[in-house]
């Protein structure tokens, strides 16, 4: 992994992050905001940002999960004006999911995207970084910027609250 090649003094090699993480970022971004150009454009912003201040990162080696945290807050943003752009107007929003997709997804993983939808924001966000990116409690807690023990807990509610939904779809 580029994290454990970039030592406390190396500057932060951006490129070499792009290419081994810029497509997992996409995927997490996709999952937040729903759908793939915005999720591109986040995670482009998110590395533009961190290559323009890779000299000032206190420790290097932690630029993978500072470039995830800025993802989040990134589409976290691009959330926040979509629900102020809907209040004042009633947005087209084309559905995430074409035909296409979920035929090769298949019916029960779409079925469990959507309900991951419908979760609580942090909710989400935890399940995603644990199931989709295998992170430990520890770099979840880091990435969100919250507790280990509120990260735990966070993800066991996500998880009966997605039990709950696709329980009773059933």
């Amino acid at each position: 992994m580029a994290r454990d090649r970039i030592g406390a003094g190396d500057p932060v090699d951006v490129a070499e992050l792009f290419a081994e993480h810029h497509l997992g970022l996409v995927r997490l971004a996709l999952l937040m905001v729903g759908d793939q150009a915005t999720a591109e454009d986040v995670v482009q912003e998110a590395f533009a940002r961190t290559h323009a201040g890779r000299r000032r990162l206190r420790d290097p080696g932690r630029a993978l999960t500072y470039i995830r945290s800025a993802v989040l807050n990134g589409a976290r943003s691009v959330l926040r004006r979509r629900a102020v752009a809907f209040r004042w107007a009633v947005p087209y929003e084309p559905p995430v999911w074409s035909a296409e997709h979920a035929a090769l997804l298949g019916e029960e993983r779409r079925e469990v995207l959507v309900a991951l939808r419908g979760l609580p924001r942090r909710q989400r966000e935890a399940l995603t970084l644990r199931y989709y990116f295998d992170l430990s409690d520890l770099e979840i807690a880091e990435t969100m910027g919250i507790g280990a023990s509120t990260a735990r807990s966070t993800i066991a509610r996500g998880l009966a609250a997605l039990a709950r939904v696709l329980g009773d779809q059933s």
